[in-house]
């Protein structure tokens, strides 16, 4: 089995390192690939006698110490439940709130822990992730000790990982509905919660615009903050779908970061649990065709539809 690393680089890419591969979005990259939906429970690794040495302190659920005997000789990933959580079993494509402490398995060294105050994004899981192959179909709740063999590619040592699962979330918006704006496109949802836009007659809008349409009970999404979205793209010019991540998996980003600046401004001051409808001039999306801006979307006014599931912090570096 081809197992992803989860070396650590340091604490501030420890979310980075359990991605499954969320790329693709409001930018110039390719859409994201599909999340796997083969059985996670089958996943899984098998414990080994690393991983079932690691002695832990602590609830499940908490920042946890854990002790072992250094060096740990490591020759490929292992998976030890430490604590079983309840309710459902997970499965693929779920995204799931985590929270982890590291340590060098070759002196017992704690090298950092990262999602114990809200500084960690939920992840979609699957089974070629290294998040699946840890907890494969975990309970929340649940706890697992992960021993990683050192990785040459990512210029790591052998570690080891006591890994929290937290809960599922939300893969849509859950927030209040909210009275449409009159001039907006409208936004129906199919079961799973995908929309479908529908334009209204007149002129393209010339000006950023924006409308919530659910209403969430999280935290404000502030500049900077980390998110976890679903979005649905449309545009304006000629009514094509030309990108989602419905169908493959959420995505994320950092606000003011990595996508064009309508994106930014659509989540920017919504609340988690939302869904806003926003209206992108080429001004704040791809500007205006020329001979030097040749990119597919120039000149195209663009609706979004974004579902906001998550938004965190950057950790302290």
């Amino acid at each position: 089995m081809r197992t992803r690393p989860l070396a650590l680089v340091s604490v501030a890419a420890l979310s980075a390192l359990l991605l499954a591969g969320c790329t693709g979005a409001p930018t110039e990259s390719e859409a994201s690939p599909s999340a796997t939906s083969a059985d996670l429970c089958g996943a899984k690794v098998a414990s080994g006698e690393a991983s079932d040495s690691v002695v832990i302190e602590g609830a499940a659920g908490t920042e946890s110490t854990a002790t072992f005997t250094a060096p740990l000789e490591i020759d490929e990933l292992q998976s030890t439940m430490a604590d079983e959580g309840s309710g459902d079993e997970m499965q693929a494509g779920d995204v799931v709130q985590f929270a982890l402490s590291a340590y060098d398995a070759t002196n017992g060294t704690k090298l950092g822990s990262q999602g114990y105050n809200g500084d960690f994004l939920p992840q979609p899981i699957s089974t070629d992730s290294a998040l699946g192959q840890i907890v494969g179909c975990a309970k929340p709740g649940s706890r697992y000790v992960a021993a990683f063999p050192a990785s040459e590619e990512q210029g790591s040592p052998a570690q080891v990982f006591v890994i929290d699962v937290l809960k599922t979330v939300p893969t849509a918006a859950w927030g209040e509905p909210q009275d449409p704006v009159d001039g907006m496109p409208t936004v129906e949802l199919g079961d799973d919660g995908a929309p479908t836009v529908t334009l209204p007659d007149g002129e393209v809008p010339t000006e950023f615009t924006k409308a919530t349409l659910k209403k969430g009970d999280g935290a404000v999404v502030e500049a900077g903050d980390n998110v976890l979205v679903q979005y649905h793209g449309v545009s304006w010019d000629t009514g094509d779908v030309f990108d989602e991540s419905w169908g493959k998996e959420p995505f994320q980003f950092a606000v003011g970061n990595g996508v064009v600046q309508g994106f930014s401004d659509a989540v920017t001051g919504e609340t988690v649990g939302s869904q806003v409808v926003a209206v992108l001039p080429p001004a704040v999306a791809y500007g205006e065709k020329s001979d030097s801006n040749t990119h597919e979307l120039a000149g195209q006014t663009l609706v979004f539809v974004v579902d906001i599931l998550a938004a965190a912090k950057p950790p302290a570096q």
